[in-house]
């Protein structure tokens, strides 16, 4: 027997009510992007989530395509630092509509790194540092815009690479700082 459609409505705005979803972004990027695009991608397009973030990075291709799935679902995400956040798990974040970190969160900007196979030959090395350039200098760009600030103020973290604390990034007005001590 089916439910009345009063029943099924009040179920559906129940359903309506409930705290965004929440998402651990931890490890390495690279090892687990499967699982976390198959989170980001239960999100509905244009719904709240939570993202919570400690990770030392991975492979710059991971980070843009799960900064691309939160931008162009328009997903409205919280992004939380709870520890680590360095390198291309910063992507991310910055792709984030509001960023929260705490004082001992710690984030690593650098310029990006690449590795190759052993056996690759010259013509093929010279191809992917061609693209390599020009893929770091796009990607630079794309995450000083995320932030909303110019590149000229992102450059000296990424140049020639920087830990910058929780509290510089709030202090430079890119996240908000929670404060772990008046939490009960």
């Amino acid at each position: 027997m089916s439910k009345p459609e009063s029943q099924q409505a009040s179920e559906q705005d129940a359903g309506n009510n409930e705290a965004p979803l929440e998402i651990a972004m931890v490890g390495d990027l690279t090892d687990h992007e499967s699982d976390i695009c198959e989170k980001l991608l239960s999100v509905p397009p244009g719904s709240e989530c939570t993202l919570y973030i400690n990770s030392p990075g991975g492979s710059a291709y991971v980070a843009i395509s799960l900064t691309s799935i939160i931008r162009i679902r328009d997903l409205k995400v919280t992004g939380i630092v709870t520890g680590e956040c360095s390198s291309a798990a910063i992507w991310p974040l910055a792709a984030c509509q509001r960023r929260c970190v705490t004082a001992y969160s710690v984030l690593l900007f650098h310029p990006m790194r690449w590795q190759s196979e052993e056996h690759v030959q010259l013509s093929e090395a010279a191809e992917w540092a061609r693209h390599f350039n020009n893929l770091e200098q796009d990607m630079d760009q794309l995450l000083a815009g995320m932030f909303g600030i110019d590149l000229e103020r992102l450059l000296p973290w990424i140049h020639p690479g920087r830990y910058v604390s929780g509290r510089e990034l709030a202090e430079a007005g890119l996240a908000e700082l929670i404060d772990l001590q008046t939490l009960h």
